[in-house]
């Protein structure tokens, strides 16, 4: 293929071809084998016999048992999905937040961008895995912050409600500030990825508008509103898709599917709850896409 006759939108077409050639490679040749036997396990009924199993086909059954017979199912679907719209918000707000002000100048700003994302490290699958295997000890960044949260008395979430209260703050907002600033440790550990793509975005705002925005007087907070806001809504939408999936990563929802799996060996309906809860979450997404794809600047 000679790149130099193609036009301009053919090259940035092979260009994210290319991009995306590792994952699609991947999804063939590792995903989509196991992607197509859960589908074929959430309409069966698994039986393990010596030397394999075997799949009996009963139709919707998996999906109405988990829907209808199941009796914690409906339950943890519904509280993962309502602590997922409540936490999600709480992670953007705080990852863009940090961004920008790790993305100003100051003494000592790559430490504190380590820091930042070290939470990110500490929870990974291979630091957990070394951890299990005796590999390495680490005293749990969770236990050190509870001992810190017990060991200050600094923080009064009763005097803060009042504060807020006073100023004229609705209810729904007082209880969701207070939740935050006491789940602060979760938040951090939530966020380090996204505050590395804001930061990214951050950096890629041309300098130039800036300066002309602080020649023509614009104060601090009508930058941040009418240039630094708009630039970076591309990739708040990107923080918000990636949130939304992470968050079930590590839910009680996740755990009730792998419980049922192995545990209770059900693979069917593991298989059925799985799928229900893919669908439903996509459902999300295309929404929330669809919504804040408007509300998104794209700058050329």
């Amino acid at each position: 293929m000679n790149l130099r006759r193609l036009t301009l939108s053919q090259k940035r077409a092979f260009l994210g071809v290319a991009f995306i050639a590792p994952w699609l490679l991947g999804f063939v040749f590792l995903f989509a084998t196991p992607l197509v036997q859960s589908i074929r396990f959430s309409f069966s009924e698994l039986k393990v016999a010596p030397g394999g199993y075997s799949l009996d086909f009963i139709g919707l059954k998996n999906f109405t048992d988990a829907l209808s017979v199941d009796p914690n199912y409906n339950r943890i679907l519904t509280e993962s999905l309502t602590e997922m719209a409540w936490n999600v918000p709480m992670i953007l707000f705080f990852s863009l937040f940090t961004a920008v002000m790790l993305n100003s100048k100051f003494r000592g700003r790559s430490i504190a961008r380590a820091i930042f994302f070290l939470p990110v490290i500490l929870a990974s699958g291979a630091v957990a895995a070394a951890q299990s295997s005796g590999l390495i000890q680490l005293t749990g960044s969770s236990e050190v912050a509870q001992e810190l949260g017990l060991a200050q008395n600094g923080f009064d979430p009763l005097m803060l409600a009042f504060m807020l209260a006073d100023a004229g703050m609705p209810t729904v907002f007082i209880e969701y500030i207070i939740d935050a600033v006491q789940r602060i440790y979760e938040i951090i550990s939530s966020s380090g990825v996204q505050i590395l793509i804001f930061l990214a975005a951050l950096q890629s705002v041309p300098v130039t508008m800036y300066e002309v925005a602080k020649m023509e007087g614009a104060t601090p907070y009508e930058t941040f509103w009418k240039i630094t806001f708009p630039m970076v809504s591309p990739l708040i939408l990107t923080n918000i898709i990636y949130t939304i999936i992470d968050s079930f990563t590590e839910s009680q929802l996740t755990r009730t599917i792998y419980t049922t799996a192995f545990q209770a060996q059900n693979f069917g309906l593991s298989a059925a709850m799985s799928w229900i809860y893919t669908v439903v979450i996509s459902l999300i997404l295309v929404v929330v896409g669809i919504l804040v794809s408007r509300k998104v600047f794209y700058y050329n």
